[in-house]
């Protein structure tokens, strides 16, 4: 099996974001930490990361009476790359996909030959 390397772990978490907010936009930083699993400073860090990029466009809102909440919403560049991230991560799991598969068949063929070797 492949490791992912730090880009493509980079890549992956910015796509899961992204997925996120596209269905979400006012998810609070804690709320997409918690779904994905990842730090809230990981999550800060890559929403920083985004909205430098140019990928998403963050305002306030009102949550609440006396509250304000962000919003983030996927710009046109956004859009564009997280359909080509979704492309790149597509190809990258069906490759592992196909390897497992391969390894699978592998493994079967052991387990069959030791058994009738038995």
């Amino acid at each position: 099996m492949t490791t992912d390397s730090p880009v493509e772990g980079r890549d992956e978490l910015k796509l899961r974001v992204m997925r996120v907010l596209e269905g979400n936009p006012t998810a609070s930083q804690r709320q997409i930490a918690a779904e994905l699993g990842v730090s809230l400073g990981g999550i800060n860090f890559c929403l920083k990361a985004l909205a430098e990029k140019g990928l998403i466009k963050m305002g306030n809102f009102a949550r609440a009476e006396r509250k304000l909440g962000y919003a983030y919403i996927l710009t046109p560049a956004g859009v564009n790359e997280k359909a080509h991230l979704t492309a790149r991560f597509l190809k990258r799991k069906l490759n592992e996909y196909e390897a497992l598969r391969e390894e699978i068949a592998l493994l079967q063929r052991e387990i069959s030959n030791n058994n009738s070797e038995a």
